[in-house]
């Protein structure tokens, strides 16, 4: 299976979901994160740099549950800037 290159759109969403879910990680090591996540370290270390920015709607899940982030507030990470700009002031009227 060939996979098609990212656009560098979708490289700076997943650098922001990455940036997103060390914050929301803080202190705690990324093995226990990864643990109480039930994925492993590594696709965790991929996530959060950027590597693996498309990952599984389960892994999102069970990454937004074992960091106690709201899915709405994932998705809101990856919404173009532009775009999000848009729902904010939507939200704020």
């Amino acid at each position: 299976m060939v996979r098609t290159p990212l656009t560098p759109w979708e490289r700076r969403r997943g650098e922001r979901f990455g940036a997103l879910l060390r914050q929301a990680r803080g202190d705690r090591s990324m093995v226990e994160v990864a643990s109480a996540a039930g994925v492993s370290a590594e696709t965790l270390r991929k996530i959060e740099t950027g590597r693996a920015p498309t990952p599984a709607f389960f892994t999102v899940a069970a990454l937004a549950a074992a960091l106690d982030i709201s899915l709405d507030d994932l998705a809101f990470a990856c919404v173009p800037e532009a775009d999000a700009a848009v729902e904010v002031g939507a939200l704020s009227a």
